[in-house]
């Protein structure tokens, strides 16, 4: 079934107005919200094709159309919109009329490169859960072995995966899904640069994926995110190319004929 068929509500809300998802929760529970006439307090509602939605009492418009931004993030940033510690974010770097955009998928601080920004929490939701090919240069200290190779060939699974891992995060295992290719590009004495290229992007994957063989990743770049390539210098930002727009719809027309 399409988005269009059959659409949860707060997702339909959250694509088409300027709340999330939780604030177009409390929005449907607080009775703020009708469709053909009728108050609509079940969480579980779907919005079919042809339904009207009215939202305090304005009428819903689909969007259509949607903004994708692509922005070179820096070490020492963070992918949020604010930060407790006061630690400079991505958003520092954009414009007020960018900070309702939404980040797809993190980089943690010290790492840097291509992250894709949008206006459409359904478009982030869409790429972040797809299998699109992600491609990164990192930087391991020590020689890749050939037990790390074959983890990147065949994949595994890591009862503890917390080694490489942020100190206050929850995932504890993690199961590593084969990369899709990976190249050495220079080896010395005490590191091994790499270009690899996967296909999901978790919670610090890579950095607990070396970890887990007892190596530290010193560095990681993000330079490709489903064929849209980091082109930019750090901390700058670019719109999406024309191709790069048709490229995006087609994969997301794909989607719905799922």
């Amino acid at each position: 079934m399409s988005q269009e068929d059959g659409i949860r509500l707060n997702k339909f809300l959250s694509h088409n107005t300027k709340y999330s998802r939780r604030e177009a929760d409390a929005l449907i529970k607080d009775g703020y919200v009708k469709i053909k006439g009728k108050v609509i307090t079940d969480l579980a509602t779907k919005v079919k094709k042809g339904d009207k939605v009215f939202l305090r009492g304005r009428f819903v418009h689909r969007k259509n159309e949607f903004t994708v931004l692509i922005y070179n993030k820096q070490k020492g940033e963070l992918v949020t919109k604010k930060d407790d510690r006061g630690r400079k974010t991505i958003f520092d770097n954009l414009s007020k009329r960018y900070h309702h955009f939404l980040p797809v998928g993190r980089l943690d601080f010290a790492s840097e490169g291509l992250i894709l920004l949008t206006d459409s929490p359904s478009i982030a939701s869409a790429l972040m859960e797809s299998n699109l090919e992600r491609v990164y240069y990192i930087k391991i200290k020590g020689k890749l072995t050939s037990s790390m190779e074959e983890g990147m060939k065949n994949g595994l699974f890591a009862e503890d995966a917390t080694a490489g891992g942020h100190e206050k995060s929850e995932i504890k295992s993690m199961e590593f899904a084969p990369f899709l290719w990976y190249k050495v590009q220079k080896e010395d004495k005490g590191f091994t640069k790499l270009k690899v290229a996967i296909r999901e992007g978790k919670n610090r994957e890579l950095r607990r994926f070396f970890a887990y063989y007892g190596s530290e990743v010193m560095d990681l770049k993000r330079v490709e995110f489903g064929g849209i390539s980091l082109d930019i210098a750090p901390g700058k930002k670019r719109f999406l190319s024309k191709t790069e727009y048709h490229s995006l719809h087609t994969f997301l027309q794909g989607l719905d004929k799922k």
